[in-house]
């Protein structure tokens, strides 16, 4: 989430830490989508689609051609953020304009404390017990939009920030029939592997600061039942559920976040996993939650999402 709602977000966590509520992935039923399909955005512009009480905001880049299928990047924001901070955060937007993706960014769902999240894992961030089956209505939101745009069902991506980062890894997770790759930033993988079963590998990138205040790079607890493992133990996770037989590579270093002199990200990157995906964890040394991205931060995450496409 933007900068702007870190103290608003870590109050919020410290809050939620002493209720520890009840798991926030309990059964659910999925909702419908919609019947009645929304009126064609054109492209070069963003309007809202239609999917029964939780319409989604959809960009169509200036480039877009029915007959040519686009890649579909889906933005997930942060506990107590909104779809639109996301947006400016990465700056979405313009990167889907210029790079010729499809934008989908849907919102959470308002809690009891007038904050939206997603129901990711049982540590994040489904607070208050709500029953809401986001990773049905996730799918919802992808097959929504390849049955009214021209989508490559091999370049569909999702990228989320803290609870969106979360929610980012539960989709592979859950839908990897739907979901070619994802970026979680400062999120991780849920604690229990039975919770992650996916039906083929998906590309993965790991995205954390190691001085994280609020999701503990190294791993932590949201409160008792709430705990998630650490930047390294999800990507190792994934190492195994991707089939990664190869070492870890170091790669060049990356310079994402504005506050740290120089080259300051660490790349570390298993190659050559099954069906051809890859596994990467870029830490960022002494970053923090929200980190301060350099101009081309958003850029590179998104460049590594769209050279991640299924492989044929």
């Amino acid at each position: 989430m933007p900068r702007t709602s870190t103290l608003r977000r870590a109050a919020a966590l410290t809050v939620i830490a002493v209720l520890a509520l009840a798991a926030c992935s309990g059964p659910t039923s999925a909702a419908q989508p919609s019947t009645a399909p929304s009126p064609a955005i054109a492209a070069g512009s963003s309007g809202s689609v239609a999917l029964d009480d939780r319409p989604f905001a959809l960009t169509v880049p200036t480039g877009y051609d029915a007959d040519t299928p686009a890649p579909l990047v889906v933005g997930l924001h942060g506990y107590t953020s909104n779809g639109s901070e996301l947006s400016s955060y990465l700056g979405l937007p313009g990167l889907a304009d210029d790079k010729g993706f499809l934008l989908a960014v849907p919102e959470g769902t308002t809690d009891a404390g007038g904050d939206e999240f997603w129901n990711a894992t049982n540590a994040c961030c489904n607070f208050y017990s709500v029953n809401v089956d986001d990773s049905a209505y996730l799918a919802q939101v992808i097959t929504t939009v390849e049955s009214q745009y021209a989508v490559d069902p091999d370049r569909v991506f999702v990228v989320g920030h803290s609870n969106g980062g979360f929610m980012a890894l539960r989709m592979a997770c859950d839908h990897a029939d739907l979901v070619a790759a994802v970026v979680s930033i400062s999120g991780e993988q849920a604690q229990d592997p039975a919770a992650c079963q996916p039906s083929q590998p998906v590309s993965v990138l790991q995205v954390q600061g190691t001085a994280d205040e609020s999701i503990t790079f190294t791993g932590g607890s949201n409160g008792s039942g709430r705990g998630y493992p650490g930047a390294q133990a999800t990507v190792d996770a994934w190492r195994t559920l991707d089939d990664c037989t190869a070492a870890p590579v170091t790669g060049a270093p990356l310079d994402l976040e504005q506050t740290r002199p120089g080259a300051e990200t660490t790349v570390s990157t298993s190659s050559g996993c099954a069906d051809s995906t890859e596994v990467s964890l870029w830490a960022i040394d002494g970053a923090r939650h929200v980190p301060t991205w350099t101009p081309d931060a958003g850029r590179t995450i998104i460049d590594w999402l769209l050279a991640h496409g299924r492989a044929a």
